[in-house]
């Protein structure tokens, strides 16, 4: 596994852990279909999160909320709708958040798009 694998890797866990204690539950790990990957599908009262993980060893380029433009948001809901589809959840309503990883600062921006 590559350094840069192994840190997203590292910070998809790190994302979900702060889920956890927020009282969430991690619904899916990776998710793929034709369209892409959702990173994490995480799930707490109704509400189910299609979630972005996004790390950096430091910030440059714009940060790493800068990497989920118009393209990997509209690849991000095609996932979603397609997940949505197959898994049929019977929850109120979704959103879609992006976790910032730079060295070990987390930042959660819900309903990012």
């Amino acid at each position: 596994m590559s350094a840069t694998a192994a840190r997203g890797s590292w910070g998809e866990r790190l994302a979900a852990l702060h889920y956890r204690r927020d009282g969430y539950r991690v619904v899916e790990r990776n998710w793929a279909c034709r369209h892409g990957e959702i990173d994490l599908i995480v799930g707490r009262a109704g509400v189910i999160v299609f979630c972005e993980v996004k790390t950096r060893a430091r910030h440059s380029h714009g940060g790493p909320v800068a990497a989920v433009g118009p393209d990997k948001q509209r690849r991000l809901r095609r996932a979603a709708e397609e997940w949505i589809q197959v898994r049929r959840p019977d929850v109120d309503s979704f959103r879609f958040d992006v976790v910032a990883i730079t060295g070990v600062a987390v930042e959660r921006y819900e309903a990012a798009f």
